[in-house]
């Protein structure tokens, strides 16, 4: 399968989960960590916090580097900025939609 790295449609499906948006949120405060940090912190297997991080990953939301025997995991804010701006785009479309529909009432 063939993923589209920043996809918004895709980036909100993975945040949509709550340990990967947990997961999002401790990159954003740490700066990095890895699958055993994670699943130290989490209720689940470490296998499990692995397919979280892959699905971060595949969406261009986290990027891992070898180091050492372990993948060590950052955040790519850009994403996060890119699908931010998709969203800000269409609700200020729809803002601008439902301003009009007002006047339009109004009158």
């Amino acid at each position: 399968m063939t993923t589209t790295k920043g996809d918004p449609g895709r980036v909100f499906a993975a945040l949509g989960d709550p340990t990967r948006s947990q997961i999002v949120d401790w990159l954003d405060e740490g700066g990095s960590g890895t699958a055993t940090e994670f699943a130290a912190r989490l209720p689940i297997s470490r296998q499990a916090v692995t397919r979280h991080l892959k699905e971060l990953e595949e969406v261009g939301l986290i990027v891992g580097t070898k180091h050492g025997r372990e993948m060590r995991y950052q955040l790519q804010p850009r994403v996060l900025r890119e699908s931010a701006g998709w969203l800000e785009a269409r609700a200020d479309r729809w803002e601008h939609a439902l301003h009009r529909l007002a006047d339009h009432l109004d009158s």
